[in-house]
Parts: C-alpha cells; sequence; structure tokens
C-alpha cells in the first residue's frame, strides 16, 4: 500500500516506520525538517510539510494515498502540548477530508481506557507529567466518535506500560479496557504496538473504533 506516516521520528512512529516498510509497504513520511531521517529505503519518501498547515496537507493527501498513519506528538515536554495535540489533529482530518481521502489510523495513549468505569487519566494517581498530553488524546478520541460518515478512521491505544521490547506477535487485543496478563500487569512492546497497527492497515477490522492491545 502507499501510506502517509505522520510523527516517523517518535518512539511510537519510528517502528511503524520499520514494520510498514519491512512489509513492503511505500511510506511517504511527512517532517517538518527531512535531516531528522537519515535512514535510505527504496520505498521511504520524506515530504517537507508542517501538520498545521491543512491546506497543505490536503494537497499531498489528494495525490493517490492507500491511507493515513498519524504517531504525531507535539512533545511531552511542550508546555502547549494539549493545544498543539488537538490543533494538529483538526488540521489533518480537516485535511483528509478536503483531500476526501477517507483512512487514517490514529496512536492514542492509554489514558482514555477504562477501568471500574472510569478512564485512567480521572484516577488522582495518574502522572501529572503527561496528563495533558493524556488528556488531548482523550478528548480527540471524543472528536472522532463524533465524526459522521466522513472519515474511516482507528484509534490505537497502547497497552498502559509501553516499552522498548522486541516483536513477538504474542499479543492481544482489547478495546476500551486496558489488556491485562496473568501477572496482572498491562504492558507491550512498542515493537508489537507496531505491528497492530500495520494489521489493522493490512486487514481493517476496526473502522471507526478504537482498540488496544496487551501482552
Amino acid at each position: 500500500m502507499k501510506i502517509i506516516l505522520i510523527g516517523s521520528t517518535g518512539f511510537v512512529g519510528s517502528h511503524i516506520l520499520d514494520e510498514a516498510l519491512e512489509r513492503g509497504h511505500e511510506v511517504h513520511a511527512i517532517l517538518r525538517d527531512i535531516n531528522k531521517i537519515t535512514k535510505t529505503h527504496p520505498n521511504l519518501f520524506l515530504i517537507k510539510a508542517d501538520v498545521m498547515e491543512e491546506f497543505e496537507l490536503e494537497d499531498i493527501f489528494s495525490t493517490g494515498y492507500d491511507a493515513v498513519i498519524s504517531a504525531y506528538n507535539p512533545g511531552w515536554s511542550n508546555p502547549n502540548i494539549y493545544n498543539d495535540f488537538i490543533l494538529g489533529y483538526k488540521s489533518i482530518l480537516n485535511a483528509l477530508k478536503g483531500a476526501k481521502l477517507k483512512r487514517i489510523i490514529l496512536i492514542g495513549g492509554a489514558g482514555s481506557l477504562i477501568v471500574n468505569g472510569h478512564k485512567l487519566i480521572d484516577d488522582d494517581n495518574f502522572p501529572k507529567s503527561i496528563y495533558n498530553g493524556a488528556k488531548a488524546a482523550s478528548d480527540l478520541l471524543d472528536i472522532l466518535y463524533d465524526e459522521k460518515d466522513t472519515i474511516d478512521w482507528t484509534m490505537v491505544s497502547p497497552a498502559i506500560d509501553l516499552i522498548d521490547g522486541k516483536r513477538t506477535n504474542n499479543f492481544t487485543l482489547g478495546k476500551d479496557s486496558p489488556v491485562f496478563n496473568a501477572e496482572n500487569k498491562s504492558v507491550v512492546s512498542v515493537q508489537d504496538l507496531a505491528a497492530a497497527v500495520i494489521n489493522e492497515l493490512e486487514k481493517p477490522e476496526h473502522i471507526k473504533q478504537r482498540f488496544t492491545l496487551g501482552s
């Protein structure tokens, strides 16, 4: 498939890039600074663009892609992370509509997952250092649920603990609540997260839904 990848230099996005290329997909990575990617691959193409520039994105999206995968995150240390996250995704979604490109897979956070009837971000012990970013991802999910029929979106929420491990392909999917293992831990490797994202790209099973995973 021919895909756009946003956030290709981040912790999650870089592994999605590797997984997509390994499976033979043609990846067009959008970056503000194309020098941030030094790897070369015959199926990797770099596009200099800013996600905040909606009409620039619309022009790019209009040139024959099968899907967009977005691991966009304005940075956990960004003091304006909430607003930048929401504005960035509104730009991306509006560009999709303008380009009439329906399919997007987005990486959300675990904060919107539900335990005992409440979102994790509503727990008093939720880490304050990542609250604003997690709240933005949670609010984005609400925005997506309000979308009508124009966009075939899927949000992927990782496990509570997202680790740098290895690709095992031994993970279980869930929907709105964390997947816990036999040790009562919600954990998954970023490599398996990337595999689940490309699985969804190749064989969509969660259109207009959110899913999570754990191993």
